[in-house]
């Protein structure tokens, strides 16, 4: 087995740059932030090709390079029916739902609850799927600084903070936790987009060096074709099968397109996002290029798996600390086959992954909390109307007490039996919330209270599964089965109820109307978009400059050994120079 190397002084200087940018685009996104719908929804004015990037981004986290590595390592191909099924989910937004969200002329998500259903339907699922959001922030927290501590080699340090002792992975969650409050708070929406924009930066120099050099390296000199083969020689029988590990049950296969197509179409991140761009025609876009990015993300990320399949046969000797080896196999590559330096970019892209999508809970969690539940208490109590300024306010604190409740789950994850478990079971409750969000966007013809009666339901039926037992074996097909099954029958028995003339329905009436009405680029043609985006195609630009800058300087300290070359380096360096005239070129078109 190779051996596998450890994080040094030039890694932590990279990380360290890194996590100052991200910080620094926080501060540098406030600026663009002149009323609350600039901070929650960037005012409507994200260029969609950002807002692409940014959604796609925040689509995924640590769990696709640690938690998702290890499926990977596991079970071979079958992993590209389940890591591309968000295709589907994007292709349906395309076609369908991205100009329907883009219509519902939203300033924040839950916006959307009392449009549709009413007042008391917002606050209901505030009580019944925030908590459920601050604890997946927390267990994206945790998946991130477990990897993190293990890939810089302090997991099984202690660390002694203000009179406490942590272990690494703890003083690892403070630090980070840190980070992500930070810039979130600044910024807004703009410092989500923009970040996640640097982000996808990173990632794509990151997938575009390592796939092809865990080929080389497998091919021994014989060139990457050498590497596949050998590959496909050594990977244990049925690992090249589409259907084999889980998809073997149909019905897990069902479960699993059936969360794709409802997570990727209903979360209320995504929600989000399609409200900050323009027009419909923007909406359209961005949901078009997510498709396309969720075939070869995936595709790239997948290969390097199973690559580190025959490198690290017996890969628990290499990650003994590690609470699931086979999670590791991404981040071993990493730091085995690439110089220091370029470790330090791939640890970055990595805790980059992570940051964006809670970041991206973190923005939406806010502007639920500020716009739909602090305004309207605020009035309902006799006090003035919240000006812009008190909104702000009241957003940047709500996203420290959240992000400091995220932090805190984070510390409990491991009682629930770790990351997968914990991230199985939040998965498949929350689905169960999205299906009235997403049955009262396409069908408008139930009562105000249809929502919260479907939502009802599948809690109940849950909660009557689990206490009697049945299902337990499979919960996360159950869990679905019942979120799709139960909450449809329930939503569409209340259209018996129906009843235009109710008073109480006329919000439900406005919203079917607006959702039939487009929504027009502006007079000037969005020419107002596009300048925007070309300033901050030149900010980006710059920033890849600085990236590509230190990976070269990294290459006047980092020497070759036998199995890594130093010149990899110069190949990453070079790409981020590339992107950065290329970003700094479409940013100064006029």
């Amino acid at each position: 087995m190779p051996v596998i190397n450890t994080v040094n002084a030039i890694d932590y200087a990279l990380i360290a740059l890194y996590l100052c940018v991200i910080v620094w685009v926080g501060f540098y996104s406030a600026r663009q932030n002149r009323s609350s719908d600039d901070y929650f929804r960037g005012g409507g004015k994200v260029p969609w090709l950002l807002a692409g990037i940014s959604n796609w981004v925040s689509g995924f986290s640590t769990y696709m390079f640690v938690v998702a590595a290890g499926f990977i390592y596991r079970n071979g191909l079958c992993s590209l029916i389940i890591y591309t099924s968000g295709f589907w989910g994007y292709l349906i937004g395309f076609l369908w739902v991205a100009p329907l969200w883009r219509r519902t002329r939203i300033q924040a998500p839950f916006e959307f609850l009392t449009r549709r259903y009413s007042p008391s339907t917002t606050w209901f699922y505030s009580v019944m799927s925030v908590p459920t959001q601050v604890a997946g922030l927390g267990q994206g927290i945790y998946i991130l600084c477990l990897f993190g501590s293990t890939a810089l080699g302090f997991n099984n340090a202690t660390w002694h903070i203000a009179g406490a002792s942590l272990a690494g992975w703890q003083a690892c969650i403070l630090i980070m936790g840190i980070v992500l409050i930070l810039y979130s708070m600044a910024g807004g929406l703009w410092a989500a987009v923009l970040s996640d924009a640097v982000q996808s930066i990173i990632i794509l120099v990151m997938t575009l060096i390592i796939c092809p050099v865990a080929y080389l390296y497998l091919g021994h000199g014989g060139g990457l074709l050498a590497g596949v083969q050998r590959m496909i020689r050594e990977v244990p029988p049925g690992y090249l099968s589409g259907m084999n590990g889980p998809l073997h049950s149909r019905l897990f296969l069902a479960a699993w397109m059936m969360t794709a197509l409802i997570g990727y179409n209903f979360n209320w991140a995504l929600v989000q996002r399609y409200h900050s761009v323009a027009d419909d025609n923007g909406a359209r876009k961005m949901a078009l290029l997510c498709a396309v990015l969720m075939v070869i993300g995936p595709i790239m990320w997948v290969l390097p798996s199973m690559a580190s399949r025959v490198i690290f046969p017996n890969i628990a000797a290499a990650w003994p600390t590690f609470p699931e080896p086979t999670e590791a196999s991404f981040v071993g590559l990493a730091l085995t086959l690439l110089p220091h330096g370029l470790i330090g970019f791939v640890v970055s892209a990595i805790l980059s992954a992570t940051l964006g999508a809670d970041n991206a809970t973190l923005n939406w969690l806010s502007a639920t909390v500020t716009h739909d539940l602090y305004v309207p208490a605020r009035k309902r109590l006799g006090f003035s109307p919240a000006s812009d300024r008190n909104k702000l306010g009241m957003a940047r604190s709500t996203m420290c007490v959240l992000g400091a409740l995220g932090v805190a789950v984070a510390f409990q994850v491991p009682r629930f039996g770790g990351a997968f478990k914990f991230v199985a079971v939040l998965s498949s409750i929350v689905v169960g919330f999205m299906m009235p969000v997403g049955l009262g966007l396409v069908y408008r013809r139930t009562p105000w209270w249809s929502g919260m009666a479907a939502c009802l339901a599948f809690v109940a039926s849950v909660l009557l599964c689990t206490a009697t037992g049945w299902g337990k074996s499979a919960d996360f097909v159950r869990n679905m089965f019942l979120a799709t099954g139960v909450t449809s029958a329930v939503f569409f028995a209340s259209a018996l109820w129906w009843n235009p003339a109710d008073p109480r329905n006329a919000g439900i009436l406005r919203l079917d109307a607006d959702l039939r009405t487009p929504v027009e680029p502006a007079a000037d043609g969005g020419r107002a978009v596009r300048q925007g985006g070309l300033k901050f195609f030149l900010m980006l630009g710059r920033l890849g400059y600085l990236f590509g800058g230190a990976l070269l300087a990294c290459r006047l300290f980092v020497p070759s050994t036998a199995i890594v070359s130093s010149n990899l380096n110069l190949v990453a360096g070079g790409l981020l120079i590339g992107i950065g005239w290329l970003l700094c070129r479409a940013g100064a078109q006029r």
